[in-house]
């Protein structure tokens, strides 16, 4: 309960955290003993509404931005997985499969959800038993995707999308020989979103250095050499030209939103930008009133949503 304590009031609502806190054994009384996915579904209310298949991406794309969520450094990552895989596997002749490697890019960090946020923003070198824990996210990606029947080839993407083509990725170590041209795509492209967008224990790549880091790979037979061409050609189809900002943003709103999406605080905010601390607070209440939030997670997965977080590629 004492992480529950520490959020409220920045991931998670006061209000809620307050009622938890002070019903905790109440609420969580016989916990272990719950079937947790079964109990989600007997606890949807009723009149328990269906996804239609042309809603399914939209749906797959808020999973998958919802998961992002987990840490200032994700944000925004699995939307960019699955556009950029979907354009790289057209550019392959491979159209039919496109929707589906689209899918399985929003949805193949959800397993990220299984493994403590201390682990995800540590800055320095994960131990062995770290390590261990983070590579099992892709497993538990796979696990949570399969249990809806339509979405069976995107769960084994999914699973798949850190196996390598030498055998030497996880979490079943498969080689090429097992690794399909939508599954091969879809480890380029994370690789790459990763390099371009950084992470606690490596800075951002300039795209022409996560290309060239991509190609090295692909000649080490890590990564497919196709379709890591694919994936980088692809690359090109993302850089769109001016347009005006949702909600009337202003070029200084969507630069505090960015900030905020990464997580820095009002007094980093102002540091950022040199200016003072409460010019930033106007700021950030500008912008969450513009666009109609309250909380910084809401301000983050609005930037998700609407395409304005700040990375590279």
């Amino acid at each position: 309960m004492s992480e529950v304590r520490r959020r409220s009031g920045s991931y998670l609502d006061p209000e809620l955290a307050d009622v938890l806190a002070s019903r905790a054994g109440e609420l969580l009384g016989g916990i272990d003993d719950i079937d947790a996915y079964q109990g989600v579904l007997d606890a949807e209310p009723h009149p328990v509404r269906s996804v239609d298949d042309d809603e399914l991406d939209v749906v797959a794309r808020t999973f998958g931005n919802l998961v992002d969520l987990k840490s200032p450094w994700f944000h925004g990552h699995s939307a960019g997985v699955g556009d950029l895989a979907a354009a790289a596997v057209a550019n392959l002749g491979l159209g039919h499969d496109a929707r589906t490697v689209r899918i399985a890019g929003y949805l193949h960090d959800l397993g990220r959800v299984g493994v403590s946020s201390r682990i995800w923003d540590k800055p320095g070198q994960l131990s062995l038993s770290e390590r261990d824990q983070a590579r099992l996210h892709a497993y538990h990606s796979e696990r949570i995707i399969v249990r809806v029947p339509a979405l069976s080839q995107a769960a084994e993407l999914a699973g798949q999308h850190h196996e390598r083509c030498d055998g030497s990725g996880y979490h079943r170590r498969q080689t090429a020989a097992q690794l399909t041209m939508p599954s091969r795509v879809l480890a380029a492209t994370d690789a790459y979103r990763t390099l371009v967008e950084g992470r606690p224990h490596h800075p951002p790549a300039p795209p022409d250095e996560a290309a060239d880091r991509l190609g090295t790979q692909a000649r080490a037979g890590r990564l497919d050499r196709e379709t890591v061409v694919a994936v980088l050609a692809a690359t090109g189809l993302q850089s769109g030209g001016g347009r005006a900002h949702p909600f009337d943003l202003t070029e200084r709103q969507v630069e505090v939103l960015r900030l905020v999406a990464r997580g820095l605080s009002n007094p980093e905010i102002a540091n950022r930008l040199v200016i003072s601390r409460r010019t930033a607070e106007h700021h950030v209440q500008d912008m969450y009133l513009k666009i109609g939030v309250s909380t910084r997670a809401a301000a983050a997965l609005f930037a998700m949503e609407h395409g304005l977080v700040d990375k590279n590629g």
